[in-house]
């Protein structure tokens, strides 16, 4: 028709799926000039072009469809800015969690490489200075079973995403020394998220720096015990105290690999 472009010329021209443009048809957002009573197909006019690339520039700036919608009622230039400068916030803030959640992966990546070179010698213990850190805690529901012990870590993950908190991609258990010495190597109290330094946030723990002893067990988590009689033997032979509880952390588990016979579980002690 004369002056006036089919849905389709409309998709090509402006690189936007029909499916798209029937759909913001649809919500009211950009609507064709004239329907075809006879058949239903959508035109549009040439001035509705520059309205159709304002709102394609302003969903790729990041503002949802109901914003735009809203936006375009009646925008005026001291509108759009005020608009933009409140995006630039927005924005902002994403490259900031961006950045946080880049320097989580690159963590994790080294994690699992770092877990690839130990496993021809994962059973070896061995003594060295801890530095500081810290962890946020959750803790684990009677009766502190397996199940329990996963229901605690999901939760700490949930509170962590809701409140933006500076997490490591990575989850750990405490298991008290008594439940140890008792064979009760599963029997976890905590669970627990490594997580940077973070003032005012409840749950976080400080393990402060010192003297640690640590093995890894690799295989599925039942199979630990084996993992925990070789730390203890190896301080009993060299009369090392151990004084504090397991801190077990996962280096590779469900979050990286379906296959148990490829977890691997750092175990850790605080030792004199």
């Amino acid at each position: 028709m004369k002056n006036l472009f089919s849905i389709g010329e409309v998709s090509k021209q402006q690189n936007i799926s029909r499916q798209t443009l029937i759909f913001y048809d649809k919500i009211g957002l950009f609507r064709p000039a004239y329907v075809d009573p006879a058949n239903g197909y959508r035109y549009y006019s040439a001035s509705q072009l520059d309205y159709l690339d304002t709102i394609c520039i302003m969903k790729k700036i990041g503002f949802s469809l109901e914003e735009i919608k809203t936006h375009m009622k009646g925008y005026t230039i001291d509108h759009s800015i005020v608009a933009l400068r409140k995006q630039l916030l927005t924005i902002g803030q994403q490259i900031d969690e961006l950045k946080m959640i880049e320097k989580r992966v690159e963590h994790r990546c080294m994690q699992l490489e770092h877990s690839v070179a130990i496993r021809d010698h994962y059973d070896a213990v061995v003594v060295e200075e801890q530095g500081q850190q810290y962890i946020l805690l959750q803790k684990v529901g009677e009766p502190y079973d397996l199940e329990k012990v996963s229901i605690a870590t999901k939760e700490c993950f949930v509170r962590s995403f809701r409140e933006h908190l500076p997490i490591f991609f990575q989850s750990g258990v405490i298991v008290p020394y008594q439940n140890i010495r008792q064979g009760r190597y599963t029997e976890a109290i905590f669970a627990f998220l490594p997580i940077e330094k973070t003032s005012d946030v409840e749950g976080v723990m400080e393990l402060p720096a010192g003297r640690c002893v640590f093995t890894y067990h690799m295989g599925d988590y039942l199979s630990i015990g084996k993992a925990y009689e070789r730390i203890l033997a190896y301080c009993q032979n060299r009369h090392l105290t151990i004084v504090s509880d397991a801190y077990e952390f996962a280096i590779n588990d469900y979050l990286s690999t379906g296959d148990e016979n490829e977890y691997i579980t750092k175990i850790m002690f605080y030792i004199q």
